[in-house]
């Protein structure tokens, strides 16, 4: 008989050990699971705000009858815009006092480096309306800028030149390449410019359609003016 309480309270006294490590070993691996849940939000807030998604914490204070536990956290998701290229550029160099457009487009300074949205809005005038008088490139480029101003459209002139079935030269999503050598490409770079700057009244001013002369698509539109080859509508 004491032989067997021995071992029983041997027993017990081991059950006790064992049980205390499985509770230590639990907690471990608590504090294991929380360090790598913390770290793994802290990955994808850094992961949103590459995406444009920056993660707040915002902190939250009830009356002071609620005690300590009234302060609670929530995360909440703030959108930031991405950055955008501004179509923006120098108009220092720009003359003002041209008693034509062909003496304003003549006077204009060579193209060199253009912001992306410029080179699309030139791009598209290039495409559209080169050979045709200065006059009527001008009422293409217009369109494009009145359209990226108008809320109807996209935003940018990249936006409303690469908006899908506008715009026939655009083919799989690509603009063709361009001859930027060019008296055309020159021509159509000077218009884009003063397009955007709003350098000469076009007899299309408020215009955000066109087509070609010789086609007859039968829109329900007010038609503006016809200048060269293309017919204006808003």
């Amino acid at each position: 008989m004491v032989i067997c309480l021995r071992r029983g309270s041997f027993t017990a006294e081991t059950d006790g050990i064992m049980s205390r490590k499985l509770k230590l070993a639990s907690a471990i691996a608590v504090a294991v699971t929380m360090v790598f849940t913390i770290s793994g939000a802290a990955a994808s807030g850094a992961f949103a705000q590459e995406q444009g998604v920056q993660i707040r914490q915002e902190t939250v204070v009830t009356p002071p009858e609620a005690g300590a536990a009234g302060i609670r956290f929530v995360s909440q998701e703030v959108v930031q815009p991405l950055p955008t290229e501004s179509a923006v550029e120098d108009s220092s160099d720009i003359p003002s006092d041209a008693d034509s457009l062909e003496e304003l487009v003549a006077a204009m300074p060579s193209p060199g480096d253009m912001s992306k949205d410029m080179a699309c809005l030139a791009g598209a005038i290039y495409f559209e309306a080169r050979g045709e008088p200065l006059i009527g490139q001008l009422a293409v480029g217009n369109v494009i800028v009145n359209r990226a101003e108008s809320g109807r459209f996209p935003a940018s002139y990249c936006g409303v030149v690469y908006q899908p079935s506008q715009f026939s030269f655009i083919r799989g999503g690509r603009m063709p390449s361009i001859n930027k050598t060019s008296s055309a490409w020159r021509e159509a770079a000077a218009i884009a410019r003063i397009a955007h700057e709003g350098l000469w009244e076009s007899p299309a001013e408020d215009a955000l359609f066109f087509h070609a002369s010789y086609v007859k698509p039968g829109w329900n539109l007010k038609r503006v003016a016809r200048v060269s080859r293309h017919v204006f509508y808003r």
